[in-house]
């Protein structure tokens, strides 16, 4: 790791979600009644909950309104939540005035073409592994495991770490 994206690490004071893709595997699963069902990684959740204990704010920022997200984040202590939203730049600027955040104090995690205008305005800009190639090559960072895999996980570790909080 560069100590360019350990300096960045450092700076974060809110870190910013996609789910599908990112929080999940991507897959889209659904029983015989239509119900969504989505898997999500406990190493993941665990990391949320530190970043929440580090006073590091998350937020949720999703193309796709479920009601399977809405429960998580719930369970997680989530409370921005911003479902169905396909100008993720205007959440990001809804939460950033919200809590006063400056551009380098955010992080966000994306995974898809969607995502690109908000990676383009947060200070820290990360895909997971599978993300789109297009997504990988203009973040500064990718990481190595895959989004429902520990991905979350991966960045909450780092920038607590640079943070010196573990």
């Amino acid at each position: 790791m560069n100590t360019d994206l350990f300096e960045k690490a450092k700076q974060i004071k809110c870190l910013l979600l996609d789910v599908d893709g990112v929080m999940t595997n991507g897959m889209l699963y659904f029983d015989e009644n239509g119900k969504e069902i989505k898997g999500f990684s406990i190493y993941d959740g665990l990391g949320i909950s530190q970043c929440r204990r580090a006073s590091i704010r998350v937020a949720i920022i999703s193309g796709r309104n479920s009601a399977v997200v809405a429960w998580r984040a719930k369970e997680l202590q989530i409370k921005d939540v911003y479902l169905g939203i396909h100008d993720k730049v205007n959440a990001y600027k809804e939460i950033a005035n919200k809590y006063h955040l400056e551009k380098k104090s955010v992080a966000f995690i994306g995974d898809d073409i969607i995502d690109l205008p908000l990676l383009r305005q947060v200070g820290f800009s990360i895909s997971v592994a599978n993300a789109v190639d297009v997504v990988k090559k203009e973040v500064d960072w990718v990481t190595q495991r895959r989004g429902g895999e520990g991905a979350v996980r991966e960045v909450v570790d780092f920038i607590l770490s640079a943070q010196g909080i573990h």
